[in-house]
């Protein structure tokens, strides 16, 4: 252990030559004690406590692939080269934003990390790749063994829902940058695809059908929006039981509502149909998303007459009398995914989907233009 010591101010006052560079345990003579890592804020032995609380949810998440175990210096991951002619390492980072503050607030850590692992994941599955293995990072102000495993579990679950391993990760106690019941979480995930399947903008075609998939809710877009609005000005509070939600649902029940993971319904598309493209909506919305796997040469419809979005996005549109354009910008409007496929292939990727227990129906298609979302007609109300 390492001693930290202050200088002795003794002879401060002398010629510039006198001064000599700081070394550990200078001084040390004047100081009573030792000072520990425990004592600045950060508990090693917490740390280890909560990875091996988390050990026995990791393993749940293994792959043949994987190599070792927990606690090595790196992660080790054997890509079977021999199933692809030429493989394609694709790779994804992202957080869950101001969602945390409701699950902080709540006191509720183990869904979080299904929301993490979703905006992660469903990025990846966008070009095509499978999601191999995915690595999180845990920032807090003070490791709670138990609440750190909470946290995990749900990093866990969502990568046993999207077919990926959780080859590690890191837990960071940051004492003075986070109080002690705050935290942050990120994660990166790799997949892969074979260089000759990955779904981009080349691949749609005009009269392409454009296929939606129904979100869970809010996902993890769009929370400091949603926090200034209802529990802000609108002085709601999250264990308020919301009718429209039905079954004596809350607003904190509602807001922490998991990010639905589609990577495994999207790769089994990929399978089952002709997939041109897919979307994830996240930051940006509709149209902010769907643009992105557009040619220059085509617009896709999107008739908002052929879904109602869930009532949470009519609360948040209400209480802030946000316009309809600034909604959805900044929300998914109750589409978390769409799938762009062959006209030829729209009803079986309807009906693939369906028996996976996704709602999915055709909101549009695709025809000629400049590359932008032409939104037409009005969202089903009552």
């Amino acid at each position: 252990m390492t001693h930290v010591s202050e200088r002795n101010s003794a002879g401060s006052n002398g010629a510039e030559g006198d001064r000599r560079p700081w070394t550990a345990g200078a001084g040390r003579g004047a100081r009573k004690r030792s000072v520990t890592y425990a004592e600045a804020g950060v508990s090693i032995e917490a740390g280890d406590r909560a990875v091996e609380l988390l050990k026995s949810k990791v393993k749940k998440t293994t792959r043949p692939e994987v190599m070792g175990d927990l606690g090595g210096f790196s992660g080790l991951f054997r890509l079977n080269t021999a199933k692809y002619k030429s493989p394609i390492l694709a790779s994804s980072t992202d957080g869950v934003g101001t969602k945390l503050v409701i699950a902080q607030q709540l006191d509720i850590h183990d869904t979080i990390g299904i929301d993490l692992v979703a905006m992660v994941v469903d990025d990846l599955v966008a070009c095509g790749a499978e999601p191999l293995f995915l690595l999180d990072y845990i920032a807090c102000g003070e490791v709670v063994p138990d609440k750190v495993a909470e946290i995990g579990a749900g990093i866990a679950d969502g990568c046993r829902y999207a077919g990926c391993a959780l080859l590690g990760g890191e837990t960071a106690e940051h004492p003075g940058v986070l109080r002690p019941d705050e935290y942050d979480v990120s994660a990166t995930g790799v997949g892969v695809v074979e260089e000759s399947e990955i779904l981009s903008r080349d691949r749609v075609e005009v009269g392409d059908a454009v296929i939606a998939m129904r979100s869970s809710g809010l996902h993890s877009n769009g929370y400091s929006l949603v926090r200034h609005v209802l529990l802000g000005a609108g002085r709601m509070r999250l264990d308020s039981v919301v009718d429209d939600f039905g079954s004596q649902r809350t607003l904190g029940e509602e807001l922490l509502t998991p990010t639905k993971i589609y990577a495994k319904d999207c790769l089994g598309l990929i399978e089952e149909t002709e997939v041109r493209a897919f979307s994830h909506v996240t930051g940006g919305g509709i149209p902010g998303n769907l643009n992105r796997i557009l040619p220059a040469n085509a617009d896709a419809v999107v008739d908002r007459s052929t879904w109602r979005p869930q009532p949470i996005f009519d609360l948040i549109q209400a209480k802030g009398r946000i316009e309809d354009h600034e909604m959805e910008a900044t929300f998914n409007m109750g589409v978390g995914m769409f799938a762009i496929v062959s006209s030829d292939d729209a009803d079986r990727a309807m009906a693939y989907l369906t028996g996976r227990g996704v709602e999915a129906w055709q909101v549009g298609e695709v025809i000629e233009g400049t590359g932008e979302v032409q939104m037409m007609g009005q969202y089903t109300r009552g």
